[in-house]
């Protein structure tokens, strides 16, 4: 079986902007520069026939190139436990368009279209229930903003979970005209 989800990978400078802003929540499991994407649409375990089918419809996108720019923090939680914490991403039309386009060549592709309402944000960390408390951090980075970027590829990711959390491998590059 394979563990896919379909991302962006935001350019270098902006990794590096995050990596630097990562730190002083006790217990956090913080993200490390390969773990830093923008989720467009989490797949699931599929075995090698759907992961074709699913790689070959991802490859009939051509279009269009989002634009990203890093806007705000936050967290989210379940029943109220905080179990990560994230940066925003500024609302772009382009990012919402290739969102659906990915969800809707997935949904042909025979995978289960995606349940959670499309919020574009980077994890920088994930909390177990000892870890917090998180508000003195993201009030520290409450005004994070950066200049907008433009993506030419998304990626079909593999995740392999293992005693250090996940390990995410590139398994497909589409570019977008």
């Amino acid at each position: 079986m394979h563990r896919l989800f379909v991302a962006l990978r935001p350019p270098k400078e902006m990794r590096a902007t995050l990596l630097a802003l990562m730190g002083g929540v006790p217990g956090a499991r913080w993200q490390t520069d390969d773990q830093l994407h923008v989720t467009l649409s989490f797949i699931g375990a599929v075995d090698r026939h759907r992961a074709e089918d699913i790689a070959a419809a991802l490859a009939a996108i051509d279009r269009p190139r989002p634009t990203i720019a890093l806007q705000g923090a936050g967290s989210f939680d379940r029943k109220g436990q905080v179990h990560s914490i994230w940066a925003g991403i500024a609302p772009d039309e382009p990012l919402r368009q290739l969102h659906d386009r990915v969800n809707r060549a997935l949904i042909a592709a025979g995978a289960d279209p995606e349940q959670r309402a499309f919020k574009p944000h980077i994890t920088l960390a994930r909390l177990g229930k000892a870890a917090g408390p998180v508000a003195p951090f993201l009030a520290r980075i409450a005004g994070l903003a950066s200049a907008p970027v433009t993506l030419d590829a998304f990626l079909l990711f593999e995740s392999r979970l293992g005693h250090e959390g996940a390990s995410y491998e590139a398994v497909a590059r589409y570019p977008l005209v």
